[in-house]
């Protein structure tokens, strides 16, 4: 399948779901990039064809599932990592406020004697 019948179902995709097909929109969708002259031409050229809108590839369904899968597993891996640096950055802070804890403790039992 060419870039051009690619972007060109992509657009019918866009249009049967009442968006305006953009180059932006266009090029999300797409499980390989293209060259964005291409990408312009296509969508200049394109015209509205409502039963033209399935790939009849698989395989260009399937890459943009697994594209989304890797983006979906990067956002938690970037999740857990932001959140072992807080536990790490906090772990002092929670030593000292601990410490702070315990001072203020002795100073109330000095106080009280």
């Amino acid at each position: 399948m060419t870039n051009f019948e690619k972007i060109t179902i992509i657009a019918n995709q866009l249009a049967n779901d009442g968006k305006k097909p953009t180059v932006a929109l266009i090029k999300a969708k797409l499980p390989n990039p293209v060259p964005l002259p291409q990408m312009i031409g296509a969508l200049k050229s394109w015209s509205h064809e409502p039963e033209n809108c399935v790939f009849p590839e698989p395989k260009i369904v399937e890459n943009i599932k697994t594209s989304e899968d890797k983006m979906e597993a990067d956002v938690t891996l970037s999740v857990e990592q932001i959140n072992a640096a807080i536990e790490s950055a906090l772990a002092p802070i929670k030593a000292e406020l601990a410490e702070v804890k315990a001072q203020l403790q002795q100073l109330k039992q000095a106080s009280i004697k």
